[in-house]
């Protein structure tokens, strides 16, 4: 079985050190294994939930949401209908956040574009830039 020592869980997760001892500590890290000097290791299966906390963090999901998955897959198999109306309620999220960002994204490429035909049309240098004297947002 392959182990792995803290600063290599780091790296290989994307979490610092301190991370995961905070995981560790708010129980989203449950069980982390010792060696006889008492120092964490961890294992493949810790880096694998390792990489389904950091999927759940960066898409947003609030640490007591991530808690509350951790227990349930904790639990066992009897929970999965909760894991799974969890998951699907933080999809539902995602997607929002996704379709805003999308409108938000073609709202500065509209403005990217207007700018552009600005400087086209008036190339910064010239003594008398387009717009001069008006505010352009």
């Amino acid at each position: 079985m392959t182990s792995y020592s803290p600063a290599e869980a780091a790296e290989k997760s994307g979490f610092t050190i301190d991370t995961l001892r905070y995981y560790e500590r708010i129980g989203l890290l449950p069980d982390i294994a010792r060696d006889a000097g008492g120092r964490r290791v961890y294992s493949e299966g810790d880096l694998n939930w390792l990489g389904m906390l950091r999927c759940l963090r960066e898409s947003g999901m609030p640490i007591a949401e991530m808690l509350r998955y951790t227990e349930l897959s904790r639990a066992g198999d009897h929970t999965v209908p909760e894991r799974v109306e969890l998951l699907r309620r933080h999809d539902a999220r995602v997607e929002e956040k996704i379709a805003r960002l999308r409108e938000q994204c073609g709202q500065l490429q509209f403005k990217i574009g207007f700018y552009t035909e600005l400087v086209e049309a008036d190339p910064p240098g010239d003594a008398a830039p387009a717009g001069a004297g008006a505010a352009v947002v």
